[in-house]
């Protein structure tokens, strides 16, 4: 089968597509031939080796895909060779085919497209255990999102505003349009210094911008607010690693005062899907969450743009650069 493979870190070019050997599901798993692939801001970071989370090169990324069931291994039961599915995948997803766990899977209802069910699985889950599982969001709070136009931010603003809170967000001011119509109710310049002055003490806040955001993110919460810390996307500059430049940003990561974190009455919470899928042993507990979500019409994915496999450099330079507003995706 073609995947698209990090041959090693660098810049977008080291992607390339190269015939990997196809594997037969396990007992518990589910055959899939994709049709799409999410593209998360964690995969450019693994293509530079800014993600320590991922596998060494040369490794196939991917944490989600759509497409349609070929084979199931022994023991499923909910799915059938044909059925129209989307899964999170613990990597291997840009590929033509991947094995995903029975309980990672959800069925992909015929009104969403297959590049919009690609673009569910991790932004929506990372969206509802930031604001809902985690944030504790309640109807009539303020919530901030930075990078409010790309996959997670569109998610947590539908999130947000089916939980009745009021959205801030954060992006340049050519997408602020877009914000609006997704449910901003105020978009914000971060490219203009002291954007953040004046604004209304927050309740939750979903930050993945990382260094000096988080410090600000804080100071903008309410007593009994919560910050939710889930990336680091600064420490990304350019096409290629930059020691200087991570390790600049991992050094204005603020270091918080537990004793004045405890009279504030604020809370820092931490999120990553990798840790957490790795101690539950599968997105299970959370999936039932995200059916629920897709049932009852919070879930309305956004696709910024589609990239043949062959265009993999192009699509990871297009997310690079921020250009998305959006989900990016690979099709075989």
């Amino acid at each position: 089968m073609r995947a698209v493979v990090i041959t090693q870190h660098g810049a977008p070019e080291v992607l390339r597509v190269q015939e990997r050997p196809e594997q037969a599901p396990g007992p518990g798993e589910v055959g899939i031939e994709v049709a799409a692939a999410g593209i998360n801001f964690a995969d450019v970071m693994a293509r530079q080796g800014l993600y320590p989370d991922a596998p060494k090169p040369p490794t196939v990324v991917g944490y989600e895909v759509a497409g349609t069931v070929s084979v199931v291994g022994k023991g499923v039961e909910r799915f059938t060779a044909g059925d129209r599915v989307m899964a999170g995948t613990r990597f291997g997803g840009y590929a033509e085919k991947v094995n995903a766990r029975e309980t990672d899977v959800v069925a992909l209802p015929d009104r969403l497209s297959f590049e919009q069910g690609a673009a569910i699985p991790v932004n929506y889950l990372t969206a509802y255990l930031g604001l809902v599982r985690f944030g504790s969001l309640q109807a009539g709070e303020r919530v901030l999102v930075h990078a409010a136009a790309g996959g997670v931010g569109i998610a947590a603003t539908q999130i947000a505003k089916a939980h009745g809170a009021e959205v801030f967000g954060t992006a340049s001011p050519a997408k602020h349009d877009a914000l609006r119509g997704f449910g901003v109710d105020r978009a914000l310049d971060y490219t203009k210094k002291g954007w953040e002055k004046g604004l209304p003490k927050i309740d939750v806040v979903m930050d993945a911008v990382g260094g000096p955001s988080f410090r600000r993110s804080y100071n903008l919460l309410r007593p009994g607010g919560r910050l939710v810390c889930f990336g680091a996307s600064s420490i990304v500059s350019g096409e290629k690693r930059d020691i200087v430049n991570a390790a600049r940003t991992a050094l204005r990561m603020p270091r918080f005062n537990l004793i004045k974190q405890m009279s504030q009455s604020k809370s820092v919470i931490g999120l990553n899907m990798l840790t957490l899928w790795d101690e539950l042993g599968s997105l299970e507990p959370y999936m039932k969450a995200l059916e629920e979500m897709i049932e009852d019409g919070t879930v309305d994915p956004v696709v910024a743009a589609s990239f043949s496999f062959d265009k993999a450099p192009e699509a990871h330079r297009y997310i690079g650069e921020r250009r998305n507003v959006g989900k990016v995706l690979l099709t075989p």
